[in-house]
């Protein structure tokens, strides 16, 4: 008989399986301010999942990680997105060519396929909660989706933002000891990230008078 699981195991799953349905609901909110702020209730649910490996791994560095990862995905990257939201003056997100439960579909079926991909390598360890790492796949593939099907700046922007979070979702129950200096590494990437994406935003809005990316489609050859 299969070991029940621990409760670090449970609870990353549980913050996984949270994380993965937030990204559902970013996909299909019909505002860009409500994507912005189920990404900062995702970055939070993220942050707890740091502080709770610290406590029980007794990993001190996490804590710092933790709270790096709350000033800056929790506080500054949503103000920073919201703050050119209200420059642009529109809140309605991009349609695609596909409707929402077309995207939802989609989302479902690559989601599916991240999990059962995951849990065909038969990774397993006692430290390990092999369900978190299999869900925090099923995340990226998710972001992914949002990225392509929706077709506005930012949530293309946001979708890149969640991405992230599916990253660090799958680095923390995988190797939660990395050094400090490589974890707030891959903030700092994130930081450069909202840079470029706050510039493109900023630009394609002051050309276009639109955060809509169809008429970029037409420079496809």
């Amino acid at each position: 008989m299969a070991a029940a699981p621990s409760t670090y195991a449970g609870a990353a799953d549980v913050v996984a399986v949270l994380v993965l349905l937030t990204e559902f609901a970013m996909l299909r909110a019909p505002l860009l301010r409500s994507q912005v702020r189920l990404y900062a209730f995702q970055s939070l649910v993220v942050t707890a999942l740091a502080v709770d490996i610290a406590v029980v791994r007794h990993v001190g560095d996490l804590y710092a990680l933790a709270i790096v990862s709350f000033v800056l995905k929790v506080v500054l990257v949503p103000g920073l997105v919201l703050r050119l939201l209200g420059d642009a003056d529109t809140d309605l997100a991009g349609s695609s060519v596909l409707g929402v439960a077309s995207m939802i579909l989609i989302a479902l079926a690559v989601s599916a396929f991240g999990f059962f991909a995951v849990g065909s390598l038969q990774v397993h360890s006692a430290a390990l909660p092999t369900t978190a790492l299999a869900i925090a796949a099923a995340v990226i593939l998710v972001a992914f989706v949002l990225i392509i099907l929706r077709a506005d700046v930012v949530s293309q922007a946001i979708g890149f933002f969640s991405l992230e979070n599916g990253v660090s979702v799958a680095s923390l129950v995988v190797a939660a000891g990395l050094p400090l200096v490589v974890e707030v590494a891959f903030l700092f990437d994130l930081l450069v990230a909202v840079v470029v994406f706050g510039v493109i935003m900023r630009v394609h809005h002051d050309r276009a008078k639109t955060l809509s990316t169809k008429k970029l489609d037409r420079l496809k050859g």
